[in-house]
């Protein structure tokens, strides 16, 4: 069972770093809200990784981010700024899919791109 744990560790951590390619590509085009989209995913699927090697389980998005917010940044695991930025990478992702009219920068978009790859190494540290 724990060889099945580390492939799916291994392949969600793959899943990141595919999307941190995939991004450099949509900002390089000025696809910009797709490129939040992706920003987001590449974090979700890192924190996707770290739930299951912690061994906690949730269909829930925002379940997931609270979990990691409460277990690793109000305990001081992580610095509370990888809180902030999975919160804000959430927030402007559900604004990109679901709100009317939204457009973003693209120094907004490349400074959430640097966050990201932030957010990714921390959480590799803890894998």
């Amino acid at each position: 069972m724990q060889d099945n744990i580390e492939l799916l560790i291994k392949y969600r951590t793959e899943q990141a770093s595919h999307t941190v390619k995939e991004i450099q590509i949509l900002i390089d085009n000025e696809l910009f809200t797709i490129a939040i989209n992706r920003i987001y995913y590449g974090m979700f699927y890192m924190l996707l990784a770290l739930s299951l090697k912690e061994e906690f389980k949730t269909s829930k998005h925002l379940q997931l981010i609270g979990w990691f917010n409460k277990e690793f940044v109000r305990t001081g695991i992580i610095p509370v700024s990888m809180g902030k930025i999975i919160n804000k990478a959430y927030e402007n992702r559900s604004d990109g899919d679901y709100g009317l009219f939204v457009n973003f920068e693209k120094n907004e978009v490349e400074q959430r791109f640097q966050d990201m790859k932030l957010f990714i190494s921390e959480i590799e540290k803890l894998l």
